[in-house]
């Protein structure tokens, strides 16, 4: 019996902390996530994707946005908004007009986009997919934060 309350307990553990490492909150509304930003003192990430149909994108994801240490870096210091452009997946024509116009503004030519603003809304760097996994990513974040772009 006590073998089996361990195993429960562990288990309930597990999923809990599954459950915290599940996911970053994306935010799908730049307007609120600014004005979140703002009031923590958080950079903002908007990620321009295709998410359901670019291979870069889903990599990005799948390497990089669903890693603990982006997670851990994001928590701390980013406001993430998703911008998506789907094809299976459909947005309301209201979330769908201001994802285009969101893109019109910032001159998205193609997906991933990725954006780092200040708490502003200011850009302060752009990028996409990169390789080398979450590290090299939330190393070329702190670059970009530290004003250093090109740090790697």
């Amino acid at each position: 019996m006590k073998r089996f309350i361990r195993c429960c307990a562990a288990t309930a553990i597990c999923l809990m902390a599954s459950m915290v490492w599940a996911g970053t909150d994306w935010s799908e509304d730049m307007d609120k996530a600014l004005e979140t930003a703002k009031k923590d003192g958080k950079y903002l990430l908007v990620d321009f994707s295709g998410s359901d149909w670019c291979g870069w994108c889903i990599k990005l994801e799948d390497e990089v946005f669903s890693k603990r240490p982006f997670k851990e870096f994001a928590k701390k210091n980013l406001v993430t908004v998703l911008v998506d452009f789907p094809k299976k997946k459909k947005l309301s024509t209201k979330q769908s007009e201001k994802n285009q116009a969101l893109a019109t503004i910032h001159d998205v030519q193609g997906y991933p986009t990725v954006l780092l603003m200040d708490s502003e809304g200011k850009v302060i760097g752009r990028t996409g997919y990169q390789p080398g996994g979450p590290e090299a990513y939330v190393k070329m974040l702190q670059g970009m934060i530290a004003g250093k772009p090109d740090a790697k």
